[in-house]
Order: structure tokens, then sequence, then C-alpha cells
């Protein structure tokens, strides 16, 4: 009997001293627990500039169960791992393994006994994170807040860290998206899903390349990507100002009728109320800034990202 393909999908860009690591950890893992299934890994490499190519460049040759993409440039972590995706060939996707291991690949083995089961979406949960306490709450806010915002019923502190079905991958590439947003996408797919509760680890080596507002960026993307909430927040909000506008100019006029002492000037009064006001027109025109920008990126039809280098795809 042919043994069913899993296909391990993980980006990188300047993570040499993790990638033999990831590489050896999925290895012994598929020749131990995982023995009865074939895999594939595919690194997508961000354009590195140390020694990450040259690294999975010899593992390739030797394995040819590495495959490898080369972007020609850094084109964000979210369109690289997407490509990296669309890619593979497995009966089930690993979608994101990240090379510093903080989403463990010790899950893999009880996330593919649920998909044999028949669940074609299984979703770590990170319910414990290994972080300080200021980045854990910040990351918890955002997960909770991009749960409920969005149209999509998704589970909060749930990332990349999916297993999904062939079949859910091949309805993923019916999308046209210039800014992928896997995590989402998913279960916008509407498949069987399941949760695995799990620890986030704390990375062991080096820093993240992803940056704080990179980390903005991509966060701001799912929610204008799966939600109308922020327009709709900014229609409410510019109807109950202009209400709370008119109401004052109402209590302002009756105080000046029934007042027989002179009314101050009120000149603080109107440079608050317009500091506030333009601030709030600005913020309202940021929030359709974005909704334009999503609009723009997508027309545009460019290409998710440009190659430079395929290693071990026949």
């Amino acid at each position: 009997m042919k043994k069913k393909l899993i296909s391990i999908i993980t980006p990188c860009f300047n993570e040499e001293d993790g990638i033999f690591l990831v590489y050896s950890t999925i290895k012994d893992l598929f020749s131990s627990e995982l023995m009865n299934y074939e895999y594939e890994h595919i690194f997508c490499d961000n354009a590195s500039t140390d020694k990450t190519q040259t690294i999975l460049k010899a593992l390739a040759i030797n394995d040819r169960r590495v495959k490898i993409i080369i972007n020609s440039r850094n084109f964000g972590i979210l369109k690289n791992n997407f490509n990296g995706v669309m890619n593979a060939s497995g009966d089930a996707i690993l979608l994101f393994m990240p090379v510093d291991m903080q989403d463990p690949p010790s899950m893999l083995p009880s996330m593919l006994r649920q998909w044999e089961i028949g669940y074609e979406i299984v979703y770590g949960i990170k319910s414990q994170r290994e972080e300080n306490f200021l980045t854990k709450s910040i990351r918890n806010i955002y997960y909770k807040l991009l749960s409920k915002l969005t149209y999509v019923d998704y589970p909060a502190n749930v990332a990349d860290f999916q297993l999904i079905d062939k079949k859910v991958l091949n309805t993923m590439k019916q999308y046209e998206d210039s800014q992928p947003f896997m995590r989402l996408m998913t279960f916008d797919c509407g498949f069987k899903s399941f949760g695995i509760p799990y620890t986030w680890k704390s990375r062991k080596y080096g820093r993240s390349q992803n940056s704080f507002f990179k980390m903005i960026e991509q966060g701001l993307n799912g929610i204008v990507s799966f939600s109308g909430a922020p327009l709709r927040i900014a229609l409410f909000g510019g109807f109950l100002l202009a209400f709370l506008s008119l109401l004052y100019s109402i209590v302002i006029f009756l105080l000046v009728i029934i007042s027989k002492d002179k009314i101050a000037e009120g000149i603080p009064t109107l440079i608050i109320a317009l500091f506030f006001f333009g601030g709030v027109i600005l913020f309202f025109l940021g929030v359709m800034g974005e909704y334009i920008l999503a609009i723009y990126n997508q027309v545009r039809k460019k290409p998710l990202v440009v190659e430079r280098e395929r290693i071990n795809f026949d």
C-alpha cells in the first residue's frame, strides 16, 4: 500500500543557526513515530544574506525530500509561506513549521491522528506562551480581537500552525488574494476542524526576523481581509460624534439665551474640539485608506513572489 505524503512548509530568512536542527528533527520524526508516512520538506527562502541557502542546498543534494524555493528578494513572511504552501503536493500539509520550532514538531503525530479520523483542518491552540508578560498580553488581545471582528468562525489563539487536507489546499488555490492571510483562509473554506492545545515555546537561539512593525502590518492585513468591522465602527462613530456635536450646539445656544452673564469666550474649548475632531477624521481616513490600499494591491495583479531558483521540484 502506498504511503500517504505529508508536506512540511518551513519559511526562512537568515536562519543559518537553526536550519539543520529543524531538518533533522523532522527527519527523525518520520523515521520513528511517523515511519508509515512519506514526507517532503519545503523550505521557502526569502533571499537570505547569511549561509542559509548554502546549508539548504547541501541538505538537498543528499536528501531529495528537501525541496527549496529561493525568492529574488524578501517578499515578507506571509507571501513567502503561502507560496510554499501553494507548491505542496502532499495528501496533508503542515502550513507552517518555523525554523525556531516555537511551534513544536512533536505535535505532528497528534495532528495526523485527528486528520486520519476525518478532520480536514487540525489546528494548534496556543494555550500557554513562553514569553514575557507584555508581549503575551498584546498577542492575546490581538487574537481575541481578530476572532471577534472577523466574519469567519475563527478560534482565538490560533495561528498558521495548522495541518490541512489536500481538499482544503485545492480550495485555497481558488483564492486570488494579493495579501494572503492563511490562518483565516483555512477556516473561511469551511471544512471540519479540530483544535489541539499546546505550549508555544520560547526561541532557543538568535532573534526573530519578524519585527514589531511587520507584525502590526500583518495584523491589520488579517482584519482588513476578513472583516468590515473597522469601516462600520467608523460609520457609527461618525454618526455618534455628529449627534453629540449637534446636542452640544443646542446646549450652548440655550445657555446663551438663558444666561444673564457674559459667556466665556470658549477659545480653549474650540482648540480642544478642533484637535479632537481633526484626530477623529484622520483616524477614519486611515481606516478607509487601509481598505483602499487592499483594493489597490488586489487589482494590480502582481505575482505573489518572484522566484529565483527551485531545487528538487520534479
